[in-house]
């Protein structure tokens, strides 16, 4: 017999609203202070939700354009530096580092249009290369996200410890570790929020730094062609020189290009969060990625020739940045020191560059969650990862990157250097396969699209230019630190193919269940039976989807008491999580489903000639939301038990726990309570 099919003249299941009960004790301190942090939970039937949790352009470039802008306070002076004496390439590498931003920002722009849904470059090189390309560049995301919330956090800690005297150094590392627990904190209560309580660091940052490099250009505006002139001269005569030559010349340019890798992170940000975008998201992702371009453009390439302008290097004995040193001589030559107005401008461009970097760290909370949901979709993370707070935040994402990210701080000890190379390299190593796999795309367009030749050298001259920059900076940097960031990286990669087999495992018994229960012979229509009776016996089925689980689940609850039970009532909570968390019409066709679901759960009872009904709800806590409808049930139906099924494996392993939910123990906990009955039945899987 063919699988039930929904009968028409069932009334839909009914929609149980949340609602304060006036009953209801009042919250407890825990409840009080979480919605102090956090905040109410969004209201789910507000038809706004979706507006209000979305960013525009600006909000976007604030919140994820703060990591690629504050890698000018370290990969610029990075490359500058490795450039010794030959300091009169620095125009050459402003203008090499300005257009390697453009280019990979106009390659990332494209990666949007094709994949307007998100998902970066773990979607990129899973679609276009395969799936083990595909975790290794979620793996690599992941790292590098962890590691952008630290080294964010470790050098904008050294920025502002290094304006105040030596005795507060013991500080530093405690308080870097209070401002990722506030950026927890900040993250739990949604991504709009956090993203406007750091908006006056951003523009402060922004206008400082814009003042210093047009200030510094300006004072030089009369000399540009005398030092073009020396320029000029100072290469001619390093090529002639018997000594160094074209090809030493060139070598050391490139060396000092490829270690400036850092000033290009970030830039990836936006074609992972196109989900936290306001509609219409494609254009508002690429207006986001032309600010973002913009700004780390004038910013990187803008301070390299300031360097130059003023003479900057790096002094080994001063405890200063090169920044801090190029703000220090701006100010005296300026006339700014005269006028009194010296002290104040430092201290508020080194502030706002210490602050820029806090701010940095929100990008590894905005992006670095929505990988692991991306990732659980596709069952290579845990699922309990795609899962949202009633905040609309993916907590559990934003947990893990927070306290791996204090993991890290107190590893290192909050040390840039180690950090920076750390992280740098599995920024590029996502890069190099989302460009391979971009290329190898329009490679396979070529033929149909007419921009596919176009497409085809972007992407070509993209991808040579991030695995050039990715093996100089492996093979540089490996012995400082690099070895770190490969080693923890293929430890993640082999956990998410381990965690996929465990699923494919346990998913093959689930299909073999449902291959068999999906086909459950019934009579061929239900009998005509009237809608349940409020004093008869009832149970109350706890149920997802249609699916053999649920059909095993109330098969098992006819056979606990044979004959007994006269009603049966159904009971779902369709779960918001990451994966249907789309707008509107996701919300709906979320809705529309569990309707349908539990209709053939209703049908397929009264072909075993039970009367039966259907309650649900819509809500992104399933624990929280069943409870109430099973206190709102039970309450309705007086002589009914609550049952649920739950996957029983024959052997109990710990590790099992990380990988599927214990949805019935902790609501069964909970009725226990409220006074409620309810049973676990076990679906047993070896």
């Amino acid at each position: 017999m063919g699988t039930p099919v929904q009968n028409e003249s069932h009334r839909p299941a009914t929609i149980v609203e949340k609602v304060t009960d006036p009953d209801e004790e009042e919250p407890g301190l825990h409840q009080r202070v979480k919605t102090l942090l956090i905040g109410r939970p969004r209201d789910l039937t507000d038809k706004n939700v979706f507006h209000h949790v979305s960013l525009i352009a600006f909000l976007a470039w604030v919140g994820l354009g703060a990591d690629g802008l504050s890698s000018s306070c370290y990969g610029p002076p990075e490359a500058f530096h490795h450039l010794g004496v030959h300091s009169y390439l620095a125009i050459g590498l402003s203008l090499a580092t300005i257009f390697t931003v453009l280019i990979i920002s106009k390659c990332y722009s494209h990666i949007i249009e094709e994949f307007p849904s998100g998902g970066g470059g773990y979607l990129v090189a899973s679609k276009l290369l395969g799936a083990p390309a595909g975790v290794l560049s979620g793996s690599a995301l992941v790292v590098d996200y962890v590691l952008t919330i630290t080294v964010s956090i470790a050098a904008g800690g050294d920025a502002m410890f290094g304006l105040i005297p030596p005795e507060w150094q013991g500080w530093k590392l405690p308080c870097e570790a209070a401002a990722i627990l506030l950026l927890i904190t900040l993250n739990l209560r949604g991504v709009k929020e956090s993203v406007k309580f750091l908006l006056p660091i951003f523009l402060v940052f922004l206008v400082t730094h814009a003042i210093l490099i047009t200030g510094v250009l300006s004072m030089h505006a009369g000399s540009a062609a005398e030092v073009a002139g020396e320029m000029a001269t100072s290469v001619k005569t390093s090529i002639n020189d018997p000594a160094i030559g074209l090809f030493t010349l060139m070598g050391i340019f490139l060396h000092a290009y490829s270690l400036g890798a850092g000033t290009y992170t970030g830039i990836e940000a936006v074609s992972n969060s196109m989900p936290v975008m306001r509609e219409p998201r494609v254009a508002t992702a690429k207006r986001t990625m032309l600010y973002m371009a913009a700004s780390l453009s004038f910013m990187a390439g803008g301070l390299m020739i300031a360097y130059l302008l003023m003479g900057i290097h790096p002094d080994p004995a001063e405890d200063k940045t090169m920044n801090q040193v190029l703000t220090e001589s701006f100010v005296q030559e300026s006339g700014l020191a005269g006028l009194g107005l010296g002290p104040a401008f430092l201290w508020i461009t080194i502030l706002s560059e210490g602050a820029l970097l806090f701010v940095a760290a929100q990008a590894g909370f905005i992006d670095g969650p929505r990988v692991l949901a991306n990732m659980s979709q596709d069952s290579y993370m845990p699922h309990w990862f795609g899962n949202l707070s009633e905040r609309l935040a993916t907590h559990n994402g934003v947990l893990l990157m927070g306290l791996s990210a204090l993991a890290a701080l107190f590893y290192t000890g909050g040390a840039v250097g180690a950090l920076v190379v750390m992280y740098s390299i599995n920024v590029f190593l996502t890069f190099s396969l989302s460009m391979v796999g971009m290329l190898r795309h329009f490679w396979q367009m070529r033929g149909t699209n007419p921009k596919a030749m176009w497409r085809i050298t972007e992407f070509l001259f993209g991808a040579v230019l991030c695995l050039g920059i990715l093996g100089v900076t492996v093979y540089e940097k490996f012995s400082e630190g690099g070895y770190i960031t490969l080693a923890v990286t293929g430890a993640c990669v082999a956990a998410c193919l381990l965690t996929r087999r465990y699923y494919d495992q346990v998913g093959r018994k689930i299909q073999a269940l449902n291959k068999v229960l999906m086909a459950v012979p019934t009579p061929d229509s239900p009998p005509n039976l009237a809608e349940p009776e409020t004093e008869d016996p009832t149970a109350i089925v706890l149920v997802g989807g249609y699916s053999g689980l649920g059909i095993h689940t109330m098969l098992s609850t006819i056979r606990f008491t044979p004959g007994y039970f006269k009603n049966l009532v159904f009971v779902s909570v369709g779960v918001i999580d990451s994966g249907n968390f789309k707008g509107e019409e996701a919300l709906m066709e979320l809705t529309q489903h569990t309707k349908d679901a539990l209709a053939k759960y209703v049908d397929l009872a009264n072909r075993f000639g039970f009367a039966a009904t259907s309650f649900m709800a819509i809500g992104t806590d399933p624990v929280e939301e069943l409870e109430h409808l099973c206190v709102h049930v039970h309450r309705k139906f007086p002589r009914s038990i609550i049952f649920a099924g739950q996957l029983t494996f024959s052997r109990d392993a710990l590790y099992q726990r990380l990988f599927h939910n214990q949805t019935a123990f902790s609501l069964q906990r909970r009725l226990q309570w409220d006074g409620v009955p309810m049973m676990i039945l076990p679906t047993r899987v070896k």
